[in-house]
Formats: C-alpha cells, structure tokens, sequence
C-alpha cells in the first residue's frame, strides 16, 4: 500500500497491480495483429514502447500515484527485476558475449566520458541562453544527476550527501533524470525495432551478435518443449529463491561495509541494492554452467521477459509529463547534455562501425544502469539482456567516482 496519502483515482496497489496486468495483455493482445489496422499500427509502433508510456500517461491524468505506489520499488525493483536477472543469465551464453568483442567496452567507455562532457557543455550553454537556469546550487543538482547517469539511484544519493544538494533542487533533478532518461531509453526501444536495417544502412558488423542469436535460436529449437507444471514450478523456485538468496546476503553485506570500509559509498558497496544485483546475476550466471540451463527449454528467459515488462511499466508509471513545467528550462538543459552523450557515442560507435545494440547498451548501461539496460538489450533479443545486466553493474561501480569529479569541474564553473 502507498505509505503517504494519494490524491490519485487508484489508491490501492492491488488495483493498480491489475490495472497494468491488464493494460500489458491488451497491448500484448493488439501486437499480434489480430487486424489489418492493428498490423499496421504495430509495424511502425513497438508494444515495449506502449508498455513504458501507457502507464505514464495513467500517473500524468492521476489515474495511479507511480510515487506512492509499493508496486515499483519493493516489488518490481527489489523483486521482479532480480528474479528477471536470474533467469535471463541462467541462459546466458557467456562464450558468445565474450565474442562480441571489445567494441562493445569501448561504446561504453565512450558513453560515460559523453555524461561527464555533455555536463559541462550543458552547464555553459545554458549559461548563454538563459544564466538563470545554472545560477545557484544547480551545479549540485548536476552532480547528483551526473551520478544517476553514469551510475544509478544509489551513486545519486551519495552526490547529494557528498555536494549537500537542496532538497527542492535535487527533487527536480531527479524529475529531468526520469523525463529525459524516459525519453531516451523510448527512443532506444523505438529504434530497436529497427535495428536491422539502420546497421545495414552504417555498415556495421553484426557477425558476432547473428551468430549468437543463431546459436541461442538453434538451441532452443532442439531443446524446446511443452513445459510441465513442474517445469514452472522449478522456473518460479529458481528464480524468487535467487533472489531471497541475493537478498539474504546483501542485506548484512552492504550493512558492513558500510561500518567497516570508509570508502565504500565511493563505489556504491554499502547499498543493498546494488549486491542484490550482483549476486542475483552471478547466481543466474553460476547457473548457466550447470544442468540448470536445461530449464531455458522450458521457458526460462520467456518468464524472465515477462518479469521485465512489469518492470518496465511500473518504470513508467513513475514518470510525470507534466512536473517540468515548474522550471521547464532545467528540461532544456537535460537535453542538451543526453544530446552531447548520444553525439559522443554516435561519433565513437560510428568509427568502429560498430551496431545499434552496442550503441543502445552502451548508453543505457551508463545513464539506466542494471535496471534499463537488460530491458534495451532484451528490445533486440531476449538472450542479450545479461550484456545490459554487465554494463549496469560496472556504471554502479564507477558512478560515484566519475559524478564527484564532475561535480568538482561544475563547481569551479560555478564559481562556488
């Protein structure tokens, strides 16, 4: 149950837990096409998309309060998302990821180094175009972004303790972290369905990424079957005693290093979540060298799959298109910066020839980290969300180090 008072139509979370199972099966329902019109609308429209803005559009009318709501985190977050990991990486073939060679590394190094330039840039732009926008403790507020954005939630939290951002500031930030990363990450998934042919247009090599959907295809049709209730059974024990497990261990983890190791914050080590993450792919990926791998036959990374759409629209109901118009310019300066990031990895992915999926995974991986990446990764194949899930957890360890040097380089720009 939401723990403030909500002015939204849907208070409860059961009901709003039904009213996003059914908005997912229509969409679900109409992107198999069971009319002309609907083939058509979905040919040029993804489902993935609808699913992350249907219930944005609910949160915007006040339909549902995706803040006050428990449905995102603990739920989808602490729950759904683990459990989606175990699954997907249980199937991982880590021989072919490895083969993807280290262009994918270098996008992503790529994508960092565009967060920290496209900071500065958007701070002195801005200082042209509208100074009011960067006067103030704004540079504080973009250093908690620029931890967000090449971390996470947790890297964010620690700029804000490390700069003392303002409450007020730093809660319209986190407004231009989700609208802006919302937006992109849409665009992303947008462009996902399109993958095939903008890499023929580049020319780019996706030999290695074919060749590892060829092998993930072949498997599954020699080893597909009708699974059993036991088989789900098996599926649902695997994936929520994973992350019981991950839980378990993360809880008391992060607790003693935060008592016992002063730097820890640094790299993100004393957040539970951030362990859970961890040790939920580390168990999905232990698991994919034992007989355990056998239950993708059965529909392991399709019920994993279907973990992540929960979570990308509880993603969704987060998200408010209106709370920019408070100070909409703060908007334009998200903007610019997300535009000097994509402009670098454009620029790096272009010279390498390097394919949309290591652009898209390489962006998310940095500004989505483990919660976006594995579900743009999944947008271009299901068997690719544990790429994102590797990314992610890097982004959470380099987070807080690179924001802090950020945020020094915007604080001498600020002249505070």
């Amino acid at each position: 149950m939401p723990t403030e008072p909500t002015s939204a139509l849907i208070s409860s979370d059961i009901v709003g837990l039904g009213l996003i199972a059914a908005t997912l099966a229509v969409i679900f329902w109409a992107a198999s096409g069971p009319t002309p019109l609907l083939k058509k609308i979905f040919a040029w429209v993804p489902a993935l998309l609808l699913c992350y803005f249907i219930p944005a559009i609910y949160n915007t009318a006040g339909l549902i309060d995706g803040h006050g709501t428990a449905l995102y985190n603990p739920v989808a977050r602490d729950v759904l998302l683990p459990a989606a990991l175990v699954l997907l990486t249980l199937s991982i073939d880590l021989k072919g990821v490895l083969k993807l060679g280290p262009k994918l590394l270098i996008v992503f190094c790529a994508g960092t180094v565009g967060i920290m330039l496209g900071a500065i840039v958007s701070f002195q732009v801005m200082k042209f175009i509208h100074p009011e926008t960067v006067a103030g403790d704004t540079w504080a507020g973009m250093a908690a972004l620029a931890g967000s954005w090449i971390g996470g939630g947790a890297n964010m939290v620690a700029m804000r303790e490390v700069f003392g951002t303002d409450a007020t500031t730093f809660g319209q930030f986190a407004v231009v972290d989700v609208a802006c990363a919302s937006l992109w990450m849409a665009i992303l998934l947008f462009l996902a369905n399109r993958s095939q042919q903008i890499d023929l247009r580049n020319g780019a090599d996706t030999r290695a990424i074919d060749e590892m959907k060829a092998r993930i295809s072949a498997y599954e049709a020699e080893n597909a079957r009708v699974p059993s209730l036991t088989d789900l059974m098996v599926i649902i024990g695997v994936a929520l005693g994973g992350v019981g497990l991950a839980h378990a261990i993360a809880a008391p983890l992060a607790a003693w290093f935060k008592a016992n190791v002063s730097w820890s914050s640094q790299f993100s080590l004393d957040s539970q979540f951030v362990w859970v993450v961890m040790f939920s792919t580390a168990l999905g990926l232990a698991l994919s060298f034992t007989r355990a791998r056998r239950l993708e036959s059965a529909g392991a990374s399709r019920i994993g799959t279907l973990f992540l759409y929960f979570l990308i629209a509880c993603i969704g109901m987060q998200m408010d298109l209106l709370s920019l118009l408070d100070r909409p310019w703060l908007f334009l300066l998200g903007v610019i910066w997300l535009a000097t990031h994509v402009l670098v990895l454009w620029t790096v992915a272009k010279l390498l020839k390097a394919p949309l999926l290591f652009l898209g995974v390489g962006s998310m991986g940095n500004i989505g980290a483990a919660a976006s990446a594995p579900v743009v990764a999944a947008a271009f194949h299901p068997s690719l969300a544990p790429v994102g899930v590797l990314l992610g957890t890097v982004g959470y360890a380099t987070g807080t180090g690179l924001a802090y040097v950020t945020g020094l380089i915007l604080k001498a720009m600020a002249g505070a």
